[in-house]
């Protein structure tokens, strides 16, 4: 074992070496029957405790005790590079005693996910948002916004702000809005899609039909589906009633085209096809533009369609909720569309 209290040096100093020919007593120690051996000389300066050997020492027990003290020794030194453990997983804002359970997934991730009102000529519109900068920069669904005059959002913790449209992709129903005046806010963390695979466990946060931070979950239930939906704001009202087929009350679903079929309305002859996760988490109207989460709590996908068919036993214009058909826009597409949202969008 290395002594951390003494120079590779120092064994020499702990002697004194006599000036005449003849070695001096201290090269011969007497032996133990014959009485305690003398006080060795210097010995004090052999051990002198620098601050540089303490601090080695010091960090020999902390690695022995654990992570956390070995981030209070990086602390004091001069080591930049250091990391620290603790109890977030890295990379994710899950707790590692939380970590895989909807309840922690939806305890981390709630504060990220906002509700927005859309208000344009038509009438108001319900949607769901994802806060992805501090300072209130929001990734929604383009059809959430699309023809608004003016757009609100709803924090999970009641606040309300009046928001800007960035940039907007109608060939990827993708949005960028701006809270006007934010700052300290709780950013999502961003996954990778890539490497998602069917039956994983995933979480869904949004405001169906207004009612905000609802958290569904379950798995993903396939991968690359090819979903059609319409890309102009006046187009494929699921009963004629709303401009907007999000308005509230007004009975519209957003439709969309999927497997050679046309769900919850007509998606009208301008139209986008991307490719989508497929889930059965629950999403009902105003999950739309919200998160699909991994059980890590990072964002893999953004909530954009859902099939709700008409229930016989209700009235004209409603329809039954969800039955476990729903999609999302990978979150890698998203990424890919970041810089040209921020510069306005492609449309």
């Amino acid at each position: 074992m290395t002594d951390y209290y003494r120079s590779s040096g120092d064994a020499d100093s702990t002697q004194q070496q006599p000036t005449g020919g003849f070695p001096g007593p201290a090269a011969y120690p007497p032996p133990p029957a014959y009485g305690p051996p003398a006080p060795p000389t210097h010995r004090g300066r052999g051990r002198a405790r620098t601050p540089g050997t303490l601090l080695a020492a010091v960090a020999l027990a902390a690695a022995v005790v654990g992570g956390g003290t070995a981030a209070l020794v990086g602390q004091y030194s001069d080591d930049s590079t250091g990391t620290t453990a603790t109890s977030i997983v890295s990379g994710t804002p899950v707790s590692q005693s939380s970590k895989g359970t909807v309840a922690g997934v939806a305890e981390a991730v709630s504060p990220s996910i906002v509700e927005i009102n859309a208000s344009s000529t038509g009438g108001e519109s319900t949607g769901s948002g994802v806060i992805i900068t501090s300072d209130g920069e929001i990734v929604t669904n383009n059809h959430v916004i699309s023809g608004a005059s003016s757009v609100k959002v709803q924090l999970s913790t009641g606040r309300t702000y009046n928001a800007t449209v960035v940039g907007t992709d109608a060939d990827k129903d993708l949005a960028l809005i701006k809270l006007d005046g934010a700052s300290g806010l709780k950013a999502a963390t961003l996954g990778d899609s890539g490497g998602l695979k069917v039956g994983e466990g995933v979480v869904a946060i949004g405001s169906p039909e207004g009612l905000t931070g609802t958290v569904t979950s379950g798995i993903v239930s396939a991968l690359d589906r090819d979903v059609t939906v319409a890309k102009e704001q006046d187009q494929g009202q699921g009963d004629g009633q709303s401009a907007n087929p999000w308005q509230q009350g007004g009975g519209g679903n957003w439709p969309f085209e999927f497997g050679g079929q046309q769900f919850n309305g007509d998606t009208g002859s301008s139209k986008t096809t991307y490719k989508a996760i497929q889930t059965d988490a629950s999403l009902n109207p105003g999950n739309s533009g919200g998160a699909l989460i991994d059980m890590n709590g990072q964002i893999i996908g953004i909530n954009s369609a859902m099939y709700a068919p008409s229930s016989a036993s209700a009235d004209v214009g409603s329809s039954a909720g969800s039955v476990g058909l729903g999609f999302a826009i990978p979150i890698n597409t998203v990424k890919a569309d970041l810089a040209a949202l921020r510069d306005g969008g492609t449309n």
